[in-house]
């Protein structure tokens, strides 16, 4: 089936389910019911709060009408008539008149069976078509209407729907798996991160097993960006209001900062992103095109105000999001050399992480429908050059409109979660506004002064996010450099800690993270629960191993893909290359 075919099934399955709530709930207030990537949801303001036990008989009522063989039919009102006929559902009245606001006459409608609805389809022609055991309804959540925190809490009720019902338990099937690769669950179960309300919805907290793999990854990309040429700086966590009135980001994200006024009437905001303290920078250390490129990095914590229904783990948090950034200032002619180094960049870091499933996107502007600044002309080249380069690169690329930042196209880089959905891993962005806005100047070969191209980059994105996809992505089974224990060591019995400790010690010394289970329990519960966290080696100990210690362990695997060409015994020192972060 077309995707076109299944947005008409899903959307017309939205209207079936607000007439399936009427039947329950005749006085309910009905918002917006769209369709979405694996399903629908509609919005219901409601004389009582739902529960999950509400679900199964609005379910059956939705199936029963799909069996009647519901059709839709599409018709159209002038404004002022449609606010009449609608007068007791406002949130349907409030988007009329945002539509004659935008010079609309008339609106269409829909109309299935008694029921009719504001909307501009598609819709099927009947219910007939649609399997009645293709879809589910899922989750009761809230939603403020139109997104706002300061209007209503409306109800909103998702659904799944496939085109069969294989389609839909086969999606069920990856979803039960998806669960158990939340890094939402896994995450504070690994001892990773913990969200506490006492500190605030979120600021994560990072624990000692994630603080590990938080160092090391920011370890090893400080050592792989300083391979090509980048320079660490830091910036503080404040700023002046002038910076960000300078660079437009005042103006563009001013209700996603964080601000206060101090003691002397002066306006501060905490950073909610880098480039602007880099591009301070940049003015200090540039004055000739021999000052380029000039590539600045820093793993810069910032803050966003985000909205609390918009936090997810460690993929959206208000702070401090650590960015993987950096700010690459060159010339025209250097643009694409250096968009060939992040390219090359991307690829080595992906590659030595284990990620193949990516491909790039090229972010355009839409210029009918958006208002983006500058010459279009400017844009154009921009993103020619972008484009070249991914093609020079051969590396699977799409392009995509409206998808741009407010200074300049960028690319994207795509892959799938664990639920098969497209999703954003990192981005850089070709900056061709703000260096013209800041007036960053350097003095060209011809004597002139000029305005730097800016190469905005993230190759890891956050650092948060990063590490929530890498749970998620290996089902908490950290690449061995990256495991934040490496090493248990489970002596058989109370008289082998002593010998146990040692080890460790002598493996410690060799720059290997190790643990020792000393606890009274059984070896084999030793080494069940040193699975469950996910340790990737266990080191068994009694009496034959500590009697040829010099000459190797007995080791255990608890995951095996780095370790098949591992001796079965083998001395700690030989650990050593096997366990190192990639040079």
């Amino acid at each position: 089936m077309s995707e076109d075919a299944l947005y008409e099934r899903r959307h017309s399955l939205s209207h079936i389910l607000a007439m399936a709530v009427l039947e329950v709930f005749p006085d309910a207030k009905l918002a917006i019911g769209p369709p979405i990537e694996d399903g629908f949801y509609y919005d219901f303001d409601l004389p009582r709060s739902l529960s999950p036990e509400d679900l199964p008989d609005l379910e059956e009522r939705m199936r029963r009408l799909v069996r009647e063989g519901v059709t839709f039919t599409r018709s159209e009102l002038p404004i002022e008539e449609a606010k009449t006929n609608l007068a007791s559902q406002p949130y349907k009245v409030e988007l009329i008149a945002d539509l004659a606001q935008k010079g609309e006459t008339s609106v269409s409608f829909y109309t299935s069976g008694t029921f009719t609805d504001l909307c501009k389809g598609p819709h099927v022609a009947s219910t007939a078509d649609i399997d009645p055991e293709s879809f589910t309804l899922s989750r009761v959540a809230g939603a403020y209407w139109r997104g706002d925190e300061k209007r209503p809490m409306l109800q909103r009720i998702y659904g799944y729907a496939f085109t069969t019902k294989t389609e839909l338990e086969e999606y069920l099937e990856r979803l039960e798996q998806a669960k158990a690769r939340d890094h939402r669950v896994l995450g504070p179960q690994l001892g990773i991160f913990h969200l506490s309300e006492a500190v605030g919805a979120g600021l994560p907290l990072w624990l000692p097993n994630g603080e590990t793999v938080f160092h090391l990854l920011s370890e090893y990309m400080r050592r792989k960006e300083e391979q090509h040429g980048y320079r660490y700086v830091k910036s503080p966590v404040l700023a002046h209001e002038n910076l960000y009135q300078r660079s437009g980001h005042a103006g563009h994200y001013d209700e996603n900062m964080y601000s206060f006024v101090d003691d002397e009437g002066e306006k501060f905001y905490l950073k909610p992103m880098n480039c602007p303290h880099h591009h301070v920078m940049m003015e200090q250390l540039v004055t000739s095109y021999r000052d380029l490129p000039l590539r600045l990095a820093e793993a810069g914590g910032v803050y966003r105000r985000e909205r609390s229904g918009t936090l997810t783990g460690l993929i959206r948090v208000r702070g401090s999001i650590t960015q993987n950034d950096s700010h690459i200032y060159c010339t025209p002619d250097q643009l694409e050399a250096e968009l060939k180094g992040v390219l090359t960049l991307f690829h080595e870091v992906y590659g030595e992480l284990g990620f193949s499933d990516y491909w790039f996107r090229l972010s355009l502007p839409d210029f009918e429908k958006d208002k983006f600044e500058g010459d279009t002309k400017i844009w154009d080249d921009a993103a020619a050059a972008i484009r070249k380069v991914l093609k020079e690169d051969g590396h699977h690329f799409v392009e995509a409109e409206g998808e741009a930042a407010f200074y300049g196209p960028k690319l994207d880089v795509q892959t799938r979660n664990v639920l098969g959905k497209e999703d954003t891993i990192a981005t850089a962005q070709v900056d061709i506004l703000v260096p013209g806005r800041m007036d960053l100047e350097y003095t060209a070969a011809d004597g002139s002064k000029q305005h730097p191209i800016v190469i905005h980059r993230a190759i890891l994105g956050s650092f948060e996010r990063f590490i929530a996809f890498l749970i998620e992505q290996t089902a908490g089974n950290l690449p061995l450099w990256l495991a934040p224990v490496q090493v248990l060591l489970a002596p058989v019995s109370e008289q082998f800690v002593a010998a146990a400790e040692d080890l460790a010690s002598h493996m410690r010394s060799l720059g290997l993270r190790v643990q020792v289970d000393a606890s009274n329990e059984s070896v084999g519960k030793k080494v069940r629960a040193a699975k469950l966290q996910k340790v990737p080696v266990t080191f068994v100990l009694g009496e034959r191993e500590v009697a040829t210690k010099d000459a190797g362990w007995n080791l255990q695997a608890n995951w095996r893909t780095d370790l098949l060409d591992m001796p079965e015994h083998l001395a700690p020192t030989d650990l050593v290359r096997h366990f190192q972060a990639p040079a």
